[in-house]
């Protein structure tokens, strides 16, 4: 059995994406630093915000593997993370690898991330964590899909664990625990299912289109969360909340007051 070695914070290569807004009010991106795993690339500008690709650089995750990302927004700018492909956690025969990211975003900012599946192969064992620290009248709309298992495969384990925080109050506190088939797979948790994806507006209210599967936050923001037995199953429903909530009107509308709910 391999063991599992993970590096302490001080060695681990972060990737950085850090942008703001200069006195004229253009967007600049102040730090874009490659990380052990992923590169940040300026992608064509949009006139209201930045638009930056995150593009792997290396096959991972693997045993030992620990992906960092950190990423800052400033004072009422913008960015848009986009990812031109997903992340597979291969078999890591016995070991285990972490994927994490930490996001500050400032008064009056906003960050739109549209995350590719992350595809948990069977034999991998992935600590995941998404730290999310808003100001107040900051905004953020995350998407992402959990897939356990490349296709006929069972699927490894997750434990991922979400902390969002919005003017110093706790918005969003999950941990979901997938480490063991056994147990997720039991009715009332996952079942038959394989495929989790979610769309997560953190800081206002989304508006948008009734849906029958929208949980309000603890604060300013919802969610829609889907389970299905394949990803592309979810990924079109989840695409069209995506664009509804993204569209005029949603969280990315400037000056939308903050509603709590």
């Amino acid at each position: 059995m391999t063991a599992a070695f993970v590096e302490p914070d001080e060695l681990v290569e972060p990737t950085v994406v850090a942008v703001e807004r200069d006195p004229s009010g253009r967007h600049i991106a102040r730090e874009l630093r490659p990380g052990a795993f992923l590169a940040p690339r300026p992608l064509r500008p949009s006139p209201d915000r930045l638009r930056i690709a995150l593009v792997g650089t290396r096959a991972g995750l693997l045993a030992g593997d620990d992906l960092l990302l950190d990423i800052s927004v400033g004072p009422g700018a913008r960015l848009e993370l986009v990812e031109p492909s997903g992340l597979v956690a291969y078999d890591h025969r016995g070991g285990t690898s972490r994927w994490r990211a930490r996001v500050e975003v400032a008064e009056g900012g906003e960050l739109h991330w549209d995350a590719r599946p992350f595809v948990i192969s069977s034999g991998a064992r992935v600590e995941r964590s998404m730290d999310v620290s808003l100001a107040a009248g900051a905004r953020m709309l995350w998407r992402d899909t959990l897939v356990l298992g490349r296709s006929g495969e069972r699927g490894g384990g997750v434990r991922a664990r979400t902390h969002v925080t919005y003017d110093g109050c706790e918005l969003l506190v999950e941990d979901l625990d997938l480490l063991d088939p056994d147990v997720r797979e039991l009715p009332g948790i996952l079942g038959p299912h394989r495929a989790i994806g979610a769309v997560t507006a953190l800081g206002a209210d989304p508006g948008g289109r009734p849906h029958p599967y929208r949980m309000a936050l603890a604060g300013p923001g919802a969610q829609v969360r889907l389970l299905d037995t394949v990803a592309p199953a979810i990924e079109a429903e989840l695409a069209a909340v995506w664009e509804d909530w993204r569209a005029p009107g949603g969280p990315g509308t400037p000056g939308l007051p903050v509603t709590n709910g």
